[in-house]
């Protein structure tokens, strides 16, 4: 972990939402986000437990990468909620976007489709370069 602040954020996706390019406008609000009033994020440091306890079934997941220069002002980090998640120790604070639920290509830089091969060990470690904090 690090208290530095990040170059990116990421979303992730499951494949039942498939996000197809070119990003539109504004993409659909997940249930979690709807209930939440927020907007979800991980940073580089989150994304594999985040992907290993949401996304521990999905075959394939689309990553939004997302410069935090563009959403910081709409930026509030907070404790995951404990009824959502369980404990995550050495996570810090997760970053959660609060601009009315709007997420879509004015925010997010780039996309990548990663899949899982018995776990998400093997595309975190194909994401390397590009899963930066």
């Amino acid at each position: 972990m690090t208290d530095s602040i990040p170059l990116y954020l990421y979303k992730l996706i499951p494949s039942t939402s498939p996000v197809l390019e070119p990003i539109p406008e504004r993409l659909p609000v997940s249930d979690i986000d709807h209930q939440s009033g927020f907007i979800h994020l991980s940073t580089a440091f989150q994304v594999p437990n985040t992907l290993k306890f949401f996304f521990k079934d999905e075959p394939i997941v689309y990553v939004l990468r997302i410069r935090y220069e563009r959403v910081e002002q709409d930026i509030r980090w907070e404790d995951p909620e404990g009824k959502v998640c369980g404990p995550r120790p050495n996570e810090g604070l997760f970053p959660h976007l609060y601009n009315g639920l709007n997420l879509g290509r004015q925010e997010v830089e780039s996309m990548a489709v990663w899949r899982n091969d018995n776990g998400w060990d093997n595309a975190l470690n194909r994401a390397r370069p590009w899963l930066i904090y």
